[in-house]
């Protein structure tokens, strides 16, 4: 069985997880804050009722299959096939009314990411990838993903959540990069990497990246034409400080910027 005979699947755990989530979007719903000592990261019933969505929908058809999710944490990864969920990537931004959020699904198989979706259901957009291809639907119709070419750094559009997120020397070497490029924007969390394999964006650059925040776009970016690694130019699966481009050129330049 190949990754392509998941797609329908996909399809079903993304209905389950909208269903679930949009009656919780711009209400006055209670928030947690799971990071203790300082800071804020927010969770909300919204993300747990559709993991737990989710979650039940894979035992239910797959129970040999594995999963790896933000809020319940993981089971049976040793697992040929792994699930990756994150419920609501951008919680922040959902929680403010914003709609730079979306549900995040990824299939691995022996450790490789093979299939991918972001779903927003409030925009009624679905973002898929199996590394080979990527692909939309929405209310713009059905197309083909396709990453624009970008030159170099100085002809590119830069995003990351927030450099407040790096600490202080990865921030010093994300401002190299982002002196060089044409503009930098902050925000958009999952929305912006499709936004990249939609030709839109060239640059991400990202720390403290978990395997559910990027496990489920790497069948996307790449799917569309784009590079996803380390900063140090390794697998990205595994989360860390993270580089997406649309082009290797701008790929290569960011990376010799945030190694030195």
């Amino acid at each position: 069985m190949t990754a392509i005979d998941f797609t329908s699947f996909v399809d079903r755990l993304a209905s389950v997880s909208g269903e679930t989530i949009l009656p919780f979007f711009r209400t006055a719903l209670a928030i947690e804050n799971k990071q203790a000592g300082g800071g804020f990261d927010p969770v909300t019933a919204a993300d747990r009722a559709a993991e737990d969505a989710m979650r039940q929908t894979i035992r239910n058809v797959f129970p040999e299959h594995g999963i790896l999710g933000e809020e319940y944490g993981a089971e049976h990864t040793d697992a040929e096939y792994v699930w990756v969920l994150d419920p609501i990537d951008g919680t922040k931004s959902f929680i403010a009314g914003m709609v730079a959020w979306g549900t995040l699904i990824g299939l691995m198989r022996f450790g490789e990411p093979v299939f991918g979706m972001m779903h927003q259901p409030f925009t009624r957009e679905r973002f898929t990838g199996d590394g080979g291809a990527a692909h939309y639907r929405g209310p713009a119709g059905n197309r083909d993903l396709h990453v624009r070419e970008c030159s170099g750094l100085a002809d590119a559009v830069l995003f990351t959540t927030s450099p407040l997120l790096m600490n202080k020397a990865d921030r010093a070497r994300f401002g190299k990069v982002e002196k060089a490029v044409k503009l930098s924007r902050y925000g958009g969390d999952c929305y912006a990497y499709c936004m990249l394999a939609a030709g839109h964006i060239d640059l991400i650059v990202e720390t403290e990246i978990k395997p559910h925040d990027i496990v489920p776009l790497i069948p996307i970016i790449t799917g569309a034409g784009g590079v996803v690694t380390t900063w140090d130019n390794g697998p990205a699966q595994a989360g860390g400080r993270i580089v997406v481009a649309g082009d290797s050129r701008v790929h290569q330049a960011a990376l010799g910027m945030l190694k030195s």
